[in-house]
């Protein structure tokens, strides 16, 4: 086989990519005046009181309501919460 009759056979470098379903982002809130906002929040013990501290003192007209958890997984929100609540944040704090 000469030179010229060399066939060359690649792999995609890209992979197979499964089809993923997407979903539309959340409507934002015009305001944060009133509202009630989630905060979950997983990490270690304490890590985050000053994180608490300065949304309280930044957005005090806010109804602020937290779950913390030291384990990876964040909490479940109730189906109470899940009602009352107009925004959620869900963090890690390690």
């Amino acid at each position: 086989m000469t030179k010229k009759d060399t066939i060359y056979r690649f792999l995609n470098p890209k992979g197979n990519e499964l089809p993923v379903q997407t979903y539309p982002l959340a409507p934002r809130l015009d305001t944060l005046d009133g509202k009630t906002i989630h905060l979950s929040i997983t990490g270690e013990p304490d890590i985050t009181i000053p994180l608490e501290k300065k949304l309280r003192e930044r957005y005090p007209s806010v109804n602020w309501t937290m779950k913390k958890s030291y384990m990876p997984n964040p909490l479940q929100m109730t189906e109470e919460e899940i009602k009352t609540t107009d925004a959620v944040i869900l963090g890690v704090c390690w």
